[in-house]
């Protein structure tokens, strides 16, 4: 058998110990708020330098920038997290290629804080209404944010009939 030098190589490498993950791309890490998208999608830096990471909060919808009730919920974020020290929880990743996670300032929970103010939905799939749909009927009661119009139109039926919005960062 001769040498194939690639073989030697590939063996070494996979004897080599795993390095360890960064901050961000553990379970639960630190960072801070640099920009936010719309009112569920932000961007964080992790607090020990990085690259800022585009994170998706989970379990809630808000609204399209470009939808009725989009500017307002993401001027709540805004207002809310900004240039501020969050942790987030990771979830995985969206169909849009980014992170999902649980954000929390100061150990409360954003996307429920911004679905009891009315800035956004209980995120819904099938049958299930979603972690924070006890939220969301309370803001409907109140009349909250969104709530206060008859009938919000959902932000994946308002993607149905009108697409996405133009680009955005």
């Amino acid at each position: 058998m001769t040498w194939r030098p690639w073989v030697g190589l590939t063996l070494l490498i996979l004897a080599l110990p795993a390095q360890p993950q960064s901050e961000a791309t553990q379970a639960t890490w630190v960072g801070m708020v640099t920009y936010v998208v719309d009112g569920d999608t932000v961007h964080v830096r992790p607090s020990n330098g990085g690259a800022v990471h585009k994170i998706r909060i989970s379990g809630m919808d808000a609204p399209e920038i470009c939808q009725i009730g989009g500017a307002a919920s993401r001027q709540a974020l805004q207002a809310r997290v900004l240039r501020r020290s969050v942790t987030l929880r990771m979830q995985g990743v969206d169909d849009y290629g980014r992170d999902l996670a649980l954000i929390y300032l100061s150990g409360e929970d954003v996307g429920q804080w911004m679905v009891q103010r009315g800035h956004a939905w209980s995120y819904r799939y099938l049958r299930d209404s979603g972690p924070y749909v006890q939220e969301e009927v309370h803001a409907k009661l109140l009349g909250r944010g969104l709530f206060a119009e008859m009938s919000p139109e959902y932000p994946r039926e308002f993607r149905r009939r009108y697409g996405h919005c133009p680009y955005r960062h």
